[in-house]
């Protein structure tokens, strides 16, 4: 028997975050989740922030019950969401307290900025899906609307950055997660000063990046005297959350398509250079980071969110409802053809989910969508059939032929997601692990110490590790 080795995991999501410990002995991994908490956003006046420091103290939470375990926990790592960042000043202070990305001083920042600089330019440079709160268009909104933090910024970090730096003392920026900000140049997989500077944008805040799979350095003294952990290396892996849900996806194919199922649908590929040409622009494709210097090309798509807030409604407007009671009253509906556009921006945050979706069923000749199972077959049709098409695109911009879709992340808990994902893409579908970002960042940790070769080698471990199942197109 080789020697067991331990780590945690910190994965934070848009609405909650996780701590995992991560058991590997014998070519396996056991995980076992020590802590969990809401990530719950704040409106102040008219901007919407994260409570950072309240993060970081359930982050602390989690140390504490890892070290009550008394194991000898080798390494620590964290990913979080994309773009989202902190501004420090010259004495390493957080000033200006991180603004969520739903936030909407962004709005109408795209056409601005492309005012300055032609957007097919920034994409052919970046590579990066428009999107109005990528890290290019708030630094942009910063400029404007909070000129007095963003002057006197020293240092910008995003998220899981941020909570590295108040671990460590160690101020760093990680490739992969400077990608998602649209602030990098993809072929050189560095920042782009020549845009940034273009778009008004001060070079000096960022640092140089370092690749997944780094170790950071240890925990400051006051950080082991408050929760009782010791001898823990902190280290930067895909900290981008969907950088490590691909690690963490046990590709079957060098073609395989890749879909994180969360609040977000993310489906894409994992290639050696990224692709950067009109059509792809036309597409709306982006081209983010991954472990290993590879590219995530991929379509960000409205996600189970429309489906978690559809349970969210029924229960406060209707009926108290499960997600297994939406799955069987969708295989009991008596019409399973309705179906809507994930997409469009009447889904981003309405207050009433379900009548947006019946509103768009019958203006789109559709007629109406009666009881809970109709609505919810709207979405699941709606999504599938939109992972069916990005499926197409993918094939038609790569030139590759998908033998297969690798499904992770929750949603596939959700079989019926599952079987229409294969009957609505015609591909083979292999569902699992349901931990993909845990996973990639624990095998990210594995490789910097040593322990692991490579991501292939963790691929095969979580394939020898968790079970998976296959679902046949009809």
């Amino acid at each position: 028997m080789g020697e067991t080795i331990y780590n945690l995991a910190f994965d934070f999501g848009a609405s909650s975050g996780r701590m995992i410990l991560s058991k590997y002995a014998d070519g396996k991994i056991e995980l076992e989740e020590l802590h969990r908490f809401s990530n719950d956003p704040v409106r102040v006046g008219k901007n919407f922030y994260w409570d950072t420091f309240r993060l970081y103290h359930e982050l602390k939470q989690g140390l504490k019950k890892a070290a009550a375990k008394k194991l000898p926990i080798k390494s620590l790592a964290i990913d979080t969401w994309g773009v989202d960042y902190a501004l420090l000043d010259k004495d390493g202070n957080i000033i200006g307290n991180p603004i969520n990305y739903r936030d909407d001083r962004t709005i109408g920042t795209i056409d601005e900025v492309g005012k300055i600089v032609p957007l097919k330019k920034i994409y052919a440079s970046t590579g990066i899906q428009f999107m109005n709160f990528n890290t290019l268009f708030q630094l942009y909104a910063d400029t404007k609307m909070r000129p007095e933090i963003y002057e006197k910024a020293d240092r910008l970090l995003f998220m899981p950055e941020l909570f590295g730096y108040l671990l460590t003392g160690k101020k760093y920026n990680e490739y992969t997660m400077a990608s998602t900000g649209e602030l990098l140049n993809a072929k050189a997989r560095d920042w782009d000063f020549d845009l940034i500077k273009k778009a008004g944008l001060r070079t000096d805040i960022f640092g140089e990046l370092v690749q997944p799979a780094t170790v950071i350095g240890d925990l400051l003294p006051e950080v082991t005297e408050e929760t009782g952990l010791s001898g823990v290396k902190v280290i930067a892996v895909g900290s981008h959350d969907t950088a490590s849900a691909v690690a963490g996806a046990p590709l079957s194919d060098k073609d395989a398509v890749f879909l994180s199922c969360g609040t977000w649908s993310l489906m894409g590929m994992e290639l050696d250079d990224p692709i950067l040409t009109d059509e792809s622009f036309k597409y709306n494709y982006t081209n983010e980071g991954g472990v290993e210097g590879k590219i995530r090309y991929l379509k960000n798509i409205n996600g189970l969110w429309i489906m978690q807030n559809l349970r969210k409604n029924w229960c406060e407007f209707e009926e108290e409802v499960s997600f297994p009671d939406i799955i069987k009253a969708s295989r009991e509906a008596e019409r399973k053809d309705f179906a809507i556009d994930p997409n469009d921006p009447r889904f981003t945050a309405p207050y009433n989910m379900m009548k947006e979706v019946i509103a768009y069923c019958e203006e789109h000749g559709q007629g109406t969508p009666n009881g809970l199972g109709e609505i919810a077959m709207a979405i699941y049709n709606g999504l599938t059939q939109e992972y069916g098409k990005v499926v197409r695109e993918l094939e038609h911009l790569t030139g590759k032929t998908v033998p297969c879709i690798n499904m992770v992340g929750g949603g596939i808990q959700d079989k019926l997601l599952c079987e229409l994902t294969a009957k609505n893409t015609g591909k083979k579908v292999v569902a699992g692990p349901i931990e993909g970002s845990v996973l990639g960042n624990i095998t990210m940790q594995l490789k910097a110490l040593g322990v692991i070769k490579d991501r292939e080698e963790g691929r095969t471990i979580i394939r020898n590790s968790f079970p998976q199942e296959i679902h046949m197109p009809e």
